[in-house]
């Protein structure tokens, strides 16, 4: 079984910074870890490949500094690491990253099933898992909480799109994005704490990184970073106001204090 998880190297975000101007996030300010959904999809591919054999294989498009959460992802289990790095991949909105992934998978060859976290914490779009799949031209399913079967040919997946539960059934080639909390074959999905003897190997190992040159031969390279990507921000600020303060109140008195803040403000 051939099992490619994709994963996307996030900044903390209680210390990243942002380039209001550009509208766009500093990732070099601050170390990159793993997406939390991401680590649920390391998890799951670890389960495929104990019940079928093969190999997980993870891609990522993120700076150099980005080594460091793939080398986190071979201590828990991945089998290979890419690093598509360039500064040609710089910009890109979530077309061009899923092209770019996308290419990517191409070169690699064949696949059973490529897994992802449903969306990421600094992006929040949940745009790129299906973006790879339909430009694969695979189908796919999206926001699943549960897989209840796995086969050789095919996946049953349970989605949760909020006012409903759907439960599809994809046939092999396919990507899957996931949630949490998460099922799978009827057991809880919980990301793993590497063994210090995975973290002691996960260092000495190779991680490969892909420039876009070595894309050139599966990609149009037009299609990449910023000259690939249609999004235009326009305008970013802010959500909070400055020099606001925090008022703590508790209990009974608690609640007749904000009742009397709100009136004052002409809510109530």
């Amino acid at each position: 079984m051939n099992i490619v998880v994709l994963i996307k190297p996030t900044p903390d975000i209680t210390k990243v910074k942002f380039d209001i101007e550009k509208g766009t996030v500093n990732r070099a300010s601050t170390n990159l870890e793993i997406n939390p959904f991401d680590l649920y999809a390391i998890e799951v591919a670890k389960r495929i490949k104990k019940l079928f054999g093969g190999t997980i294989v993870s891609i990522s498009m993120a700076p150099p500094q980005a080594e460091v959460a793939l080398r986190d992802a071979l201590a828990r289990g991945v089998d290979r690491a890419i690093l598509l790095s360039d500064r040609r991949f710089a910009g890109a909105d979530t077309l061009a990253t899923s092209y770019t992934l996308a290419s990517a998978i191409r070169k690699l060859g064949s696949f059973d099933i490529i897994l992802c976290g449903e969306k990421s914490v600094d992006g929040d779009t949940a745009h790129v898992g299906p973006e790879v799949a339909e430009l694969l031209r695979v189908p796919h399913a999206s926001f699943v909480t549960q897989v209840s079967r796995f086969d050789k040919d095919r996946i049953v997946v349970e989605s949760d799109y909020g006012d409903a539960y759907y439960e599809i059934e994809l046939r092999l080639p396919a990507l899957v994005a996931l949630s949490r909390p998460l099922m799978f074959l009827g057991e809880t999905v919980e990301p793993s704490i590497p063994k210090v003897g995975d973290v002691l190997r996960a260092r000495r190992a190779k991680i490969e990184v892909w420039s876009a040159d070595d894309l050139k031969d599966v990609a149009d390279l037009n299609r990449l970073g910023i000259l690939g990507s249609p999004t235009r921000v326009v305008k970013s600020y802010y959500a909070l106001e400055s020099g606001r303060e925090a008022k703590v109140v508790r209990g009974i008195e608690g609640v007749s204090t904000v009742l009397q803040a709100l009136k004052e403000l002409g809510v109530l």
